[in-house]
């Protein structure tokens, strides 16, 4: 799964406290999303989310609005680590490896991992305060059955 897919899987996820995220999650396709079809499903998503934990139209709206903030803050980065795996790619692939140009990528790779989790992190947390402390545990209760979690 690439960090595209990952990415608007965990901050759809993460928006509902780990709730569902389903309507993603059957996406398999490499080219990025169209972002009307993108607000669009994050629309859908939060308004499922929203049921399960009894949430306001008020809340549902707030949510919706940091769920289409955050994909379009990482919508850059997802092409971004397109590149960075052609790029992976072809180092590997190169009649001679350049160690250097491969610690080189490892660094930038990190990089990008911590600017995506950074962003995927403050979108959680700014629906954590959404959200009330019982409808957090509806949430975490259905990211439980969902994902199996402990």
């Amino acid at each position: 799964m690439d960090i595209g897919k990952r990415t608007t899987l965990a901050i759809l996820g993460g928006l509902g406290l780990l709730g569902s995220s389903s309507a993603f999650a059957h996406r398999r396709r490499r080219e990025a999303m169209d972002p009307a079809e993108m607000e669009e499903r994050i629309e859908r998503a939060i308004k499922h989310i929203g049921v399960e934990v009894d949430a306001t139209p008020e809340q549902q709206a707030k949510l919706t609005e940091i769920a289409k903030g955050a994909a379009r803050d990482l919508a850059p980065l997802r092409a971004q680590g397109r590149e960075m795996r052609q790029q992976g790619v072809a180092l590997f692939t190169a009649p001679s490896i350049d160690k250097n140009a491969v610690e080189q990528l490892r660094v930038k790779r990190m990089q990008h991992a911590d600017a995506v989790s950074k962003r995927i992190t403050q979108a959680l947390t700014e629906s954590a305060e959404v959200l009330n402390p019982e409808q957090r545990k509806k949430a975490a209760a259905r990211a439980r059955r969902w994902r199996h979690l402990g």
